[in-house]
């Protein structure tokens, strides 16, 4: 499909810049292929479910993988310094980060850099070399420490990897340390959050525990290729990149059993949906999974397990409108951003949300 056919006008205005306080006072637009558009709050959650649905959450923490620092280059007359920044994105190794590099073109595997001069961690800074040098400004980073060691140091020296459209706007601060993770966060590894799961309070999920609403994890380690906007003319030109997870035996046995007993399976977040359609078969079953995952969801892909989907409002020409549009139908999703936009909805990752009905499979 033409990637064009995916774009609209959004006023710069309904860029979210910072979260909604309480988290889930967040406002929720709910598309139903039947029913149509409705107005609601995250914290309504209890009211739209039903007892026995299953909501699946991305249990993913984000680490502090913005990194900025110096290249250090061996030359005649010495050692040539130069400024030097990074975006972790998969961990390939204990010592070794895929990263996104600027100024990427003139990196050249060997070099060697150093990460947060004047920071405190251990000597002050960490330091490695370029590995290897792949497309589109991607390197394998190797750095001297490793393991724990080299986590502790992340920590101490990285910033949150804010997406650019707010970086753009403002610095990251302490606030976004907390701000840009899900309260269930837990296991270490994304370098951008699940954003509809930043919706969730502990109050609201002791409320949905309650009405008998069931929540079950995965993980889906988001990487920085979320950011990335599309470039080819079509659809079918675009290579997705990898994100690494896994969905453990125990938790597709009972997502199994949520499908076989008639109640609705409720992705919570498009990192979620990707996962599960990747382990699903063609029968509809859900099947454990550990690795990676490349899959492209666009209009015309047949749903194999989600019913639901609750996701935040994503930027024009991206490949997540591009799979709303695949569950919900590319017109109804037109409609609904229409809507988003003239009612005063917030966009992207600090933004609203949306809840969406699958819709039947449409061309």
């Amino acid at each position: 499909m033409r990637v064009d056919l995916f774009d609209f006008e959004l006023p710069d205005s309904a860029i979210a810049l910072r979260p909604a306080a309480p988290r889930d006072s967040a406002k929720m637009l709910i598309v139903d292929p039947q029913s149509g558009l409705s107005d609601r709050s995250v914290s309504d959650l209890t009211e739209v479910l039903r007892p026995g649905d299953a909501l699946v959450l991305n249990d993913t923490r984000v680490i502090p993988a913005q990194l900025d620092g110096q290249r250090l280059r061996k030359t005649q007359d010495g050692e040539a310094v130069s400024h030097f920044s990074a975006t972790l994105h998969m961990r390939t190794g204990a010592d070794r980060w895929k990263a996104f590099v600027k100024p990427a073109k003139r990196i050249v595997a060997g070099d060697r850099f150093r990460f947060g001069f004047g920071n405190a961690c251990q000597a002050g800074f960490v330091e490695g070399a370029v590995e290897s040098k792949g497309e589109a400004g991607e390197v394998e980073l190797r750095f001297d420490l490793s393991g724990a060691a080299l986590d502790e140091a992340i920590y101490a020296i990285g910033h949150v990897p804010l997406p650019p459209y707010i970086a753009s706007k403002r610095p990251d601060d302490e606030q976004d340390r907390t701000d840009y993770q899900t309260v269930y966060a837990r296991q270490d590894g994304a370098v951008a959050a699940p954003t509809a799961g930043l919706h969730f309070t502990g109050e609201l999920f002791d409320r949905l525990e309650k009405a008998g609403i069931e929540k079950h994890f995965l993980t889906l380690h988001v990487g920085a290729g979320t950011f990335l906007p599309v470039k080819a003319d079509d659809t079918d030109d675009h290579v997705m990149h990898a994100e690494v997870g896994e969905i453990p035996s125990s938790v597709a046995d009972a997502l199994n059993a949520v499908k076989a007993r008639g109640n609705r399976i409720v992705s919570v977040g498009t990192t979620s949906m990707r996962l599960l359609e990747s382990a699903a078969d063609e029968d509809g079953q859900l099947h454990a999974w550990h690795g990676p995952t490349d899959i492209f969801i666009t209009p015309g892909y047949r749903f194999r397990f989600v019913d639901m989907l609750m996701t935040n409002f994503h930027l024009p020409r991206s490949t997540l409108f591009m799979l709303v549009c695949a569950f919900s139908g590319y017109d109804r999703m037109q409609a609904a951003y229409r809507h988003a936009i003239e009612t005063g909805y917030r966009f992207y990752s600090y933004g609203d949300a949306s809840l969406l009905i699958r819709a039947e499979r449409e061309s």
